[in-house]
């Protein structure tokens, strides 16, 4: 599995992080060119080498050449989605601008369809954004850890006064994260950086196990008694299993119409939630019912109970934490076959495959397509795939 770890000892921002990629190798050219797709003007991109306490890295800039205007949600939804970007991209950027528009609501009291962007809505906040998300599929990245994030102290201006570091949006993107500060009177991690961060990111703690083939350094604009420098570390996790930690979330409903559990399935997949299932059980007065399950990322809990409150007739949810779990290294491929390309999820114990999955929905197209019995395109995409492997 392709891994990114970010190192967040000088905190982290989206241009940090663009900066930390293209140093790592993301090529500024591709980058520019899929930047393009978003049809905005009246801006330029600028990176240059640059030191910092005596570590080199790239500082990512985005110049404002015209003023724009604040935007809410709605604006910024409608600018990605008439891209020409990939689909993945598209979503992955949304995640990052819902997560910064509920949080602002939930700060200012306010609907998240009235947020104004302020800051995080200029154009230099969409090209972080959305940049990041291209860097993390032009460099084949399948999962992204962070160490603990240092998170400075003091106070920051911004469009809403004077506020105190962590801002409220950054604290409150930062719940259930591990955070530090040493005492750095800056603002070390902005809301963008910690939106991105957490959209992201399924674990925060050491680096793990990896052969670690890419190191980039992404510079910040001040400097600090340390070096204002965000590194990550690319390259493929060897030893298995690999272990992480999940909440699990469950409730007990026995008076819901069972046709809405689908959609209910649908939105939890689609707010981040590794796993759901439901489990059927007896409840009082012998009534039928089922246990709905949820298996959690830490950084996803709040979005995910907001969907089984708002889409499950339950009055109430429990929480198990912290689980930890092990599961198998796995990478998504692109199999060349006799029905064209189809994608397949490749599972390995100590580095030997242990098997081989087409991906259903496209196995289904092509059943559809060439009128053949599922079952035989799937067996015969996974022989495809497991004689390219040898």
């Amino acid at each position: 599995m392709r891994i990114a770890y970010f190192d967040c000892f000088s905190g982290i921002s989206g241009d940090m992080i663009l900066g930390a990629l293209i140093d790592a190798g993301l090529d500024i050219e591709e980058l520019k060119s899929e930047l393009k797709k978003l049809k905005l003007t009246g801006y330029d991109i600028s990176t240059k080498r640059t030191e910092k306490k005596g570590i080199s890295g790239t500082k990512f800039e985005v110049i404002v050449l015209e003023k724009h205007q604040e935007r809410h949600l709605s604006d910024i939804f409608e600018i990605i989605e008439h891209s020409s970007l990939d689909r993945k991209i598209k979503n992955k950027a949304k995640d990052v601008f819902s997560a910064l528009a509920k949080v602002e609501a939930e700060i200012h009291n306010q609907p998240v369809e009235k947020v104004h962007f302020h800051e995080v809505g200029a154009i230099d906040a969409l090209i972080d954004i959305v940049g990041v998300m291209i860097g993390m599929q032009r460099l084949n990245i399948e999962q992204v850890v962070a160490s603990k994030l240092h998170v400075g102290t003091g106070f920051v201006q911004c469009a809403h006064g004077t506020l105190p570091v962590p801002a409220p949006a950054t604290l409150k993107l930062l719940s259930n994260v591990p955070i530090y500060s040493t005492g750095i009177e800056n603002e070390l991690v902005t809301p963008t950086g910690a939106a991105i961060i957490t959209t992201l990111c399924e674990n925060f703690g050491d680096i793990p196990s990896m052969k670690v083939e890419k190191i980039g350094y992404g510079a910040g604009s001040r400097d600090l008694p340390i070096p204002n420098m965000l590194r990550v570390l690319i390259g493929d996790s060897k030893i298995e299993p690999i272990e992480d930690r999940v909440l699990l979330l469950e409730t007990n409903i026995d008076d819901m119409n069972p046709q809405f559990y689908d959609y209910v399935m649908e939105v939890l997949f689609q707010k981040g939630a590794k796993d759901v299932f439901l489990t059927p059980i007896h409840m009082k007065k012998n009534r039928p019912g089922v246990i709905l399950s949820v298996i959690s990322p830490l950084n996803k809990k709040d979005e995910l109970l907001d969907v089984l409150f708002a889409e499950t007739t339950t009055l109430g949810i429990r929480i198990s934490e912290v689980i930890k779990r092990q599961k198998l290294e796995r990478k998504i491929e692109t199999v060349d076959t006799q029905f064209g390309k189809v994608n397949v999820k490749i599972s390995f114990t100590g580095g030997k495959i242990r098997d081989i999955v087409p991906e259903y929905e496209e196995c289904k197209k092509i059943a559809q397509e060439y009128q053949l019995p599922i079952k035989q395109v799937y067996e015969e995409v996974k022989r495809e795939a497991l004689e390219k492997q040898k």
